[in-house]
């Protein structure tokens, strides 16, 4: 599907592939290793390998199950990336004959417990664009100034719908009771890709409203929105391009309580200062909806599926944001920080449209 960027400038023509020297990803665990404790934690560096094929290459040289190994999240294989993994101590001995071509270990301490899925604060990205121009520099450096200012959407990137991008049309045909999936990682994965697809087409579907707003007179489009013109108007005088609707459901940043907008003009101003942010629907079972205007759009996306729900940050903000470019070598590097379950391709997927 084609997704709406916010920013409006157009296609910036440069080279950007993912693999080990130009995009590397570093993880920035959720709390500090205690240094004592009967797990081992293993801070390793890999290339050209998911983060399983790495587990299976080391549960293969101990002798273990890969389900003796804890980690906080899956990093990219076509990347260089370095992430820390768990496993009990008795292995420690053994792990200092090992050595592989595409791992290194970088240093090891100990914690109380397992590494487990979500036990991180987000991830440091380097990113190499190449065959950028100074007319294509100016405007990355235009477009990530934006980013700084105002943050991006938090959509989810290419590769949560499979090599082929269409893994959530299984997960809808699996909802609908079209199609059987027995192994239950593959439908897991199957519905995810699709309550993800709905969540981008909702958000999507609001930053083209947002652009509308901006673009045109309240009294010219109210009525095309389904708005009122009180509606258009009070969102109009938003100064954020992601415009809060009567009825959304905000969060606190980076992380807090959802709760229900009671003054969109108040709550505008504090998303503006980066105190809070919409959140949009990833449809399931035991999920806070949002009301009134906000949920008139919601609705259209949203669908009755057999696993729990969550509410996901719309719109997020990259920290320690950076460029340098290389004239010599017509190469643009940027450096930036995002929290976890935001994808950098999004980033700049969002600067290079």
């Amino acid at each position: 599907m084609q997704l709406q960027r916010y920013l409006n400038h157009s296609k910036i023509d440069v080279v950007f592939k993912q693999n080990k020297d130009d995009f590397v990803v570093t993880e920035v665990p959720l709390y500090e290793f205690s240094g004592s404790g009967e797990h081992l934690i293993i801070k390793l560096r890999k290339k050209d390998l998911a983060t399983w094929d790495a587990i299976e290459i080391l549960a293969r040289f101990l002798n273990s199950s890969t389900r003796e190994f804890g980690y906080a999240g899956l990093k990219d294989k076509n990347a260089m990336t370095i992430q820390h993994i768990s496993i009990h101590r008795k292995f420690e001995e053994a792990l200092k004959d090992f050595s592989h071509e595409n791992i290194k270990i970088l240093e090891t301490t100990y914690h109380n417990n397992k590494i487990k899925i979500g036990h991180l604060k987000g991830n440091s990205f380097f990113i190499r664009l190449k065959r950028v121009g100074l007319v294509e520099k100016r405007k990355i450096e235009e477009a990530l100034s934006q980013i700084v200012n105002f943050g991006m959407p938090n959509y989810f990137g290419f590769q949560r719908f499979g090599i082929n991008g269409d893994n959530y049309l299984k997960g809808k045909d699996i909802v609908e009771g079209k199609l059987k999936e027995r192994n239950r990682n593959l439908k897991q994965m199957y519905i995810n890709a699709y309550q993800s697809y709905l969540f981008n087409s909702w958000l999507s579907k609001r930053i083209e409203i947002s652009k509308l707003i901006d673009t045109f007179e309240p009294k010219e489009i109210y009525e095309k929105l389904n708005f009122t013109l009180e509606d258009v108007k009070r969102a109009k005088t938003q100064k954020h391009p992601f415009k809060l609707l009567n009825g959304d459901l905000l969060s606190h940043y980076p992380f807090g309580k959802i709760f229900t907008i009671e003054n969109v003009e108040e709550e505008g101003e504090k998303f503006l200062l980066r105190d809070r942010v919409p959140t949009g629907l990833l449809s399931g079972k035991r999920v806070k909806i949002s009301e009134n205007l906000a949920f008139e759009i919601e609705k259209e996306f949203q669908v009755e599926i057999p696993e729990d729900g969550a509410r996901r940050f719309a719109w997020i903000f990259p920290e320690n944001c950076e460029s340098n470019y290389k004239e010599d070598k017509n190469w643009m590097e940027l450096q930036f920080y995002l929290p976890k379950g935001s994808y950098a391709t999004e980033l700049i997927a969002e600067i290079i449209h």
